[in-house]
């Protein structure tokens, strides 16, 4: 039993200098503390690698007390159920050191179970040891229940379509409110890889990996955006790649805080296919992004912007004036990759000319007979 104690208090004074190497007002500790998806830490090199800070959402989610939690092993939450594939898979991605992401079924300090979906991460020093697993749950217990809801309704739909239009109905609205979950969790998992590459460029110390690591973080950014604009309008089919482009745009230039590298946008109310919007969405930051870096020279620069619809295509005109400046060449080359991976994607056409100073840059895709202004 002493054994026991001396565990759970190495495990407390683990997690305690885990949060006192997070300053108070530092906004990433913070939000780990109020988020409202669950999360944890483990430390790998206490025995049975135990949880030795988790959040208040965690501690809701399970209904155990931070005393109840803290020094154990995170397999506490296992029951008859829980598939042993699963923890198998769990175990051995730690064991290796790997990412890992699951749904397991999970059961609460009261004997309820939940769906839990699961992502871990190990987290690295420097050196690239691990120095700690960081952990996220989602429970979506309900979403599960919505599936089977919407499987029973769609079958006796096609039994009887005819008859009961209303039925039919009633379904098509479950399946959007079951969509809407997906998009929360997608969201949710977006904002875990973002956290967990934030918590990497908090232990980086090496320059080149921070700046690769903030590319990344960059990339995520604008998938979130993306995802996050899907579902502004009421047919999720559709995509405001307007609005988009706005917000995106306005936040690269923003985040510079260089008031000499003047934005101007002449964006047209547009909607495109919302499979187009991964890629699109990809296409416009990288190429406002560069543009940025060429206006992050003592001059600044101008940025314009143009997005309308020319004859059932779309076209996306995005012209810098700068002066040119040294740039990362490895960052480059992989713009360069997802710029072509995504035009492939699309079937666009990426045409780019330079006039001294001057780079303009031209997208050009179909995108069919979608009318023009969502408003």
């Amino acid at each position: 039993m002493q054994e026991k104690d001396q565990h759970r208090t190495n495990a407390r004074n683990a997690g305690n200098r885990l949060v006192a190497g997070h300053a108070s007002e530092d906004p990433f500790a913070a939000a780990f503390k109020a988020t409202r998806m669950p999360m944890i830490v483990t430390d790998p090199h206490q025995p049975d690698n135990p949880i030795i800070f988790c959040n208040e959402a965690f501690r809701k989610l399970t209904g155990y007390s931070d005393d109840q939690i803290i020094g154990r092993n995170c397999r506490f939450l296992q029951g008859p159920d829980t598939d042993p594939d699963t923890v198998s898979k769990v175990r051995e991605a730690v064991a290796t050191g790997r990412d890992v992401a699951v749904d397991i079924l999970n059961y609460r300090k009261d004997g309820s179970t939940f769906w839990n979906a699961v992502f871990i991460s190990p987290v690295r020093d420097e050196a690239g040891s691990i120095v700690y697993f960081f952990a996220s749950q989602l429970d979506f217990t309900n979403v599960k229940s919505r599936e089977a809801d919407l499987a029973a309704a769609r079958h006796e739909a096609e039994a009887e379509v005819a008859k009961h239009t209303a039925n039919l109905r009633s379904a098509l609205e479950a399946r959007m409110l079951l969509v809407h979950e997906v998009d929360h969790r997608v969201k949710n998992n977006l904002l875990t890889m973002a956290s967990i590459v934030k918590m990497h460029i908090r232990v980086t110390r090496d320059d080149g990996r921070r700046q690769t690591l903030l590319s990344v973080l960059n990339r995520i950014e604008a998938l979130s955006t993306v995802q996050r604009k899907l579902f502004t309008l009421e047919d999720v089919s559709k995509f405001d790649m307007s609005e988009f482009t706005r917000e995106l745009v306005t936040d690269l230039v923003d985040a510079t805080g260089r008031k000499d590298i003047r934005l101007s946008l002449d964006l047209a109310p547009l909607l495109v296919p919302a499979v187009k919007a991964t890629p699109l969405s990809l296409i416009v930051n990288e190429l406002v992004g560069d543009a940025v870096r060429r206006g992050l020279s003592d001059g600044g620069g101008d940025i314009n912007v143009v997005v309308r619809r020319l004859n059932g295509h779309l076209l996306m005109r995005i012209e810098d004036t700068s002066e040119p400046v040294d740039f990362d060449v490895e960052n480059a080359e992989l713009g360069r990759m997802l710029l072509e991976a995504s035009a492939h994607q699309l079937g666009a056409e990426i045409e780019r000319k330079q006039e001294g100073r001057r780079t303009i840059v031209d997208v050009v895709l179909l995108v069919g007979d979608l009318e023009e202004d969502a408003r």
